[in-house]
């Protein structure tokens, strides 16, 4: 089944065509890597997914249902969660309130689990938990972001550069925990700049430039193409 289906969406921002006919597909338990350069479209393409900037045109259908021009609550409420780039944790909450914050409406045992299930998958988490937002590294505040992401039923995953910023002994803890997921059958778009990174993680890849489709295939397909890589993402890696 697929968890994902985009199909020739036009995005604006204003008077500004930001993507122009694009399409995916994420297969429910997959990841699914969306590449491309700064500016290239991935971040307008993950929110017009979650509802926060609606194309103007075309088809977005979570679990085979249209969703196209309904609200991020609607979509919210599917199981579709996002971890935007920039992580947007609230600076002046603590760590446990900003777990918190995707728990409305359940009970208190309910919000005991789910806080636990945050802390065991981040152990670093629960010596913060009363740390205020602010003061956390940038490698603790994408933990604190994926955990958020998690916290209650989570059935698509959307991540925004999970990579920016991030030294490289905290990326691979990251690594390790986007793997973990997909283990828990836990399906994820991956916007990304880093090749390196999303290779490690990866079923299947995109890549998209000026908001256009330039490229699809598995990772034998990527890593083959040096002309793709270095034309699209400035980078070139070959097959070992």
């Amino acid at each position: 089944m697929k968890a994902l289906e985009v199909h020739e969406i036009h995005t604006y921002y204003g008077m500004s065509h930001v993507l122009h006919g694009l399409s995916l597909e994420v297969p429910e338990g997959d990841i699914v890597c969306l590449l491309g350069r700064n500016g290239a479209g991935k971040t307008t393409t993950v929110r017009s997914v979650m509802g926060m900037t609606r194309p103007a045109q075309g088809s977005i259908k979570i679990f085979g249902e249209e969703v196209r021009g309904s609200r991020s609550n609607r979509i919210y409420s599917k199981g579709v969660r996002i971890i935007p780039q920039g992580r947007h944790i609230f600076p002046m909450l603590s760590v446990e309130e900003n777990l918190h914050l995707g728990l409305i409406g359940l009970s208190s045992s309910e919000i005991r689990k789910e806080t636990e299930k945050a802390y065991q998958m981040f152990p670093i988490l629960r010596e913060r938990k009363r740390q205020q937002g602010r003061t956390l590294s940038g490698g603790e505040l994408q933990m604190l972001a994926i955990a958020r992401a998690m916290m209650g039923t989570t059935r698509l995953l959307l991540m925004d550069e999970p990579s920016e910023g991030l030294a490289p002994i905290i990326l691979a803890q990251i690594e390790k925990t986007v793997r973990e997921l997909k283990e828990k059958r836990i399906t994820i778009l991956l916007a990304e700049q880093n090749l390196q990174f999303a290779l490690q993680v990866g079923d299947y890849f995109y890549i998209i430039d000026n908001g256009i489709n330039v490229f699809s295939g598995n990772q034998k397909d990527l890593v083959t193409n040096e002309e793709i890589q270095l034309s699209y993402l400035g980078v070139g890696i070959s097959m070992s």
